[in-house]
């Protein structure tokens, strides 16, 4: 019996220590996640249902899952000196019970396609390979793919999105608002010198090392701010989410500045323009106006050769997440319809910090959007969707990068 337990014992060290190194050689850290969810229950349609899958993932952005029905999770600031956590679910209870962390470099866009995770920092994006577990082989070690994009501290996250023929998209947004240069000046130069290089979508190789802008095709600019932003398979396109910009009080009034411009939806092609900074989209009058700074005094239309939006919703609501549903767990009218992850408060709606859904048919928008869940802040908690991710069992992923709460959505008939 003591030679029995004297094997077991050395069984476990020995288990431990391969584990121990595993982590070491990794620079991962375990950690079990322990105690009761004190997020506030969400609202969602009927037959839905929410679970808290993990807690205190301070600053969480967007996600990937991989094949496994693993989560990796992008921050926006370091925790512990480390940027992406790897989320897994050890005992198969549908939760995620060990994290472990790497990569030094905080930031926002993440995915996963054909056996690579991008990863982007607020200047650069990074390619790790991924083993037939779905999880990083060298995470001290990944390539640069992209480096010296424009960062100034101001709307710098760096969505990404890969296609199908080896093209990763990148959104590059703008820091200033509407192309005031000279702070002190009246009105804005024209053409924008900020367009170079901010205020658009640029795409990339996935396979190449090391590219910059001038490496780069200049997709489609005219953007202000991207952070929703994801490769449509179905349509074989790409679909963003604008982040509309700030109408200042001193050249309009200040409910005018509450209530516009409107976040908007374009399917965006090589040499899209959005328009931005020149004109603006009234979701009140479904027109493109011309902006302040160039001239528009909130009746003047403008943008005659720029994209009208697919769908445009309340000012301030802040998009940050876009997800087409391709699974086959939800009800019919989901299927490849749009998600939105808006992080922001509408004056309009008296509310916002919620999920939304915009229905499609034959690749358009063939309805009405709608709140999808709501309730994330309360009174007594403020949590902010941020990221989406869909599992490859077709529940929903959720993040909130404000109490570091990740959600899973799930339907129950």
């Amino acid at each position: 019996m003591k030679k029995l337990i004297l094997k077991s014992s050395l069984i476990i060290a020995s288990f431990a220590i391969t584990q121990f190194a595993f982590s070491q050689s990794g620079n991962l850290s375990a950690v079990k996640n322990t105690g009761a969810s004190t997020a506030p229950r969400l609202h969602l349609p009927a037959g839905f249902t929410s679970t808290v899958v993990a807690e205190n993932i301070d600053a969480a952005r967007h996600m990937a899952v991989n094949k496994q029905g693993n989560l990796y999770v992008k921050l926006s600031r370091l925790k512990d000196g480390k940027g992406i956590i790897y989320l897994k679910d050890t005992n198969g209870d549908g939760k995620f019970d060990e994290q472990m962390a790497f990569g030094d470099y905080p930031g926002t866009g993440i995915c996963i396609k054909n056996d690579y995770l991008y990863a982007s920092s607020n200047d650069d994006v990074y390619r790790y390979k991924l083993d037939n577990n779905g999880e990083v082989i060298n995470p001290n070690k990944p390539e640069k793919i992209i480096e010296g994009l424009v960062n100034r501290d101001r709307d710098n996250s760096k969505a990404i999105a890969v296609d199908n023929s080896g093209n990763i998209y990148v959104n590059v947004g703008s820091y200033i608002n509407a192309c005031l240069v000279d702070p002190n000046a009246e009105k804005a130069p024209y053409p924008c010198p900020l367009l170079d290089s901010v205020g658009g979508i640029w795409r990339f190789k996935t396979n190449k090392l090391n590219q910059q802008y001038k490496d780069a095709i200049h997709y489609a600019t005219g953007f202000k701010n991207v952070v929703g932003i994801d490769w449509n398979t179905k349509t074989n396109s790409l679909f963003i989410m604008q982040h509309g910009r700030d109408l200042y009080p001193k050249y309009l009034t200040a409910e005018q500045s509450s209530m516009l411009p409107a976040e908007t939806m374009y399917e965006v092609h090589k040499g899209s323009n959005g328009g931005w900074p020149y004109v603006y989209y009234d979701h009140f009058q479904h027109k493109k106006m011309l902006s302040p700074e160039y001239g528009g005094d909130g009746k003047k239309t403008g943008g005659k050769n720029a994209l009208d939006p697919l769908v445009a919703f309340p000012a301030h609501l802040a998009p940050n997440d876009l997800i087409f549903y391709t699974g086959n767990k939800f009800p019919e009218k989901y299927k490849n319809g749009a998600f939105i992850a808006f992080h922001g408060n509408s004056a309009e709606l008296h509310k916002g910090y919620v999920v939304a859904f915009v229905p499609f048919k034959n690749g358009k928008p063939s309805g009405k959007w709608q709140i999808f869940a709501d309730n994330f802040t309360t009174e007594k908690e403020q949590h902010k969707p941020c990221g989406l991710a869909q599992g490859p069992d077709g529940s929903l992923y959720v993040s909130d990068d404000a109490k570091g709460t990740i959600y899973r959505l799930q339907y129950k008939k």
